[in-house]
């Protein structure tokens, strides 16, 4: 696909409760996730845009051109909770241009330049009424790597509008739940992310055996 069809969306709006610390900002091999990722996304899309409410903590560390999109609260949320990863994405839906979107969160530290490439042509082969292309889940969906049609916002602002809050009852809400078609992943250790201190503590062992000298 033609990078200039296509947004990503980088979310930094959480909290990151359980980790204690701000994961977008965690440094893997010296580099901070967000600055990793923002890089990984240019090599693929015409617009790379992190969306949060704190661009300030994270503009020293994107590379050049990834721009910063201002996430607004949520009319449900206080100022000790996070609007979601739904809300943020609405938010920066609204602003895109081109037709797909690459929608990532931005702890995604096994996240690969060559996965990028390989899952691309995937979306030139789509039935047109689809509306997103996603990471089959236990659960249903991987929603936070992958790809969206832009067409979806305005299910997302009926689904919100609605009381909706999250992306797996959205994925399956009757205007969307007919269009969203299976994401070939052939490593799903790509799709893992951070969430608590042990996580990190696992991810940089492994990053440190495998980077080590070997006798």
């Amino acid at each position: 696909m033609d990078p200039s069809q296509l947004t990503a969306l980088i979310l930094a709006g959480g909290q990151s409760q359980r980790m204690g610390t701000d994961k977008a900002l965690l440094p893997l091999g010296g580099v901070p996730l967000i600055q990793n990722l923002g890089t990984l996304a240019q090599g693929c899309c015409g617009t790379v845009a992190v969306v949060t409410p704190w661009g300030d903590r994270y503009q020293p560390w994107l590379p050049a051109g990834c721009q910063l999109w201002p996430e607004a609260p949520a009319p449900w949320a206080s100022n000790h909770r996070s609007s979601g990863p739904l809300w943020g994405f609405a938010q920066g839906l609204g602003r895109v241009t081109t037709p797909w979107v690459l929608l990532l969160a931005c702890d995604l530290p096994r996240l690969n330049a060559a996965t990028l490439q390989g899952w691309l042509p995937q979306l030139s082969h789509l039935p047109p009424n689809t509306l997103a292309l996603l990471p089959p889940h236990p659960k249903g969906w991987d929603p936070l790597c992958g790809f969206y049609h832009r067409r979806c916002q305005e299910s997302l602002g009926e689904f919100l509008g609605g009381g909706g809050r999250s992306f797996q009852p959205w994925l399956r809400h009757p205007p969307l739940l007919s269009h969203v078609a299976p994401l070939t992943v052939t490593d799903r250790s790509v799709l893992w992310n951070c969430n608590t201190p042990e996580d990190w503590q696992t991810l940089t062992a492994i990053d440190q055996e495998q980077h080590s000298p070997r006798s």
